[in-house]
């Protein structure tokens, strides 16, 4: 199994609508991918290594797929079309990463 974490920089004069991207963004993702999509969770940073500091995201979403290709499947036909949607929720593009999944 993969995960595909696509995180969201806290840079300065960041703007994400969590709600938003609760809302109508991930539900859109989930419904694009079907059966593809094996399960997501989504992070909202609340702190970096001390509670004083700033996360370094804002947000981080993470996707399990089966494998890349699966992933690579299904997303590909809808990338445009989740990539167009970033205006609607955030001013800043996410960080993607593909990452082997291993549970203990």
């Amino acid at each position: 199994m993969i995960k595909v974490s696509v995180m969201y920089p806290n840079v300065k004069d960041v703007r994400f609508d969590a709600t938003y991207y609760k809302n109508s963004h991930l539900p859109m993702v989930i419904k694009a991918l079907g059966n593809a999509l094996k399960g997501i969770e989504l992070d909202l940073g609340l702190a970096g290594r001390n509670p004083e500091e700033k996360a370094p995201y804002v947000a981080i979403a993470h996707l399990k797929f089966d494998s890349i290709a699966s992933f690579k499947e299904s997303f590909g036909p809808h990338a445009k079309m989740f990539a167009e949607d970033v205006k609607n929720y955030s001013n800043v593009q996410g960080e993607l990463q593909i990452s082997e999944l291993i549970t203990f």
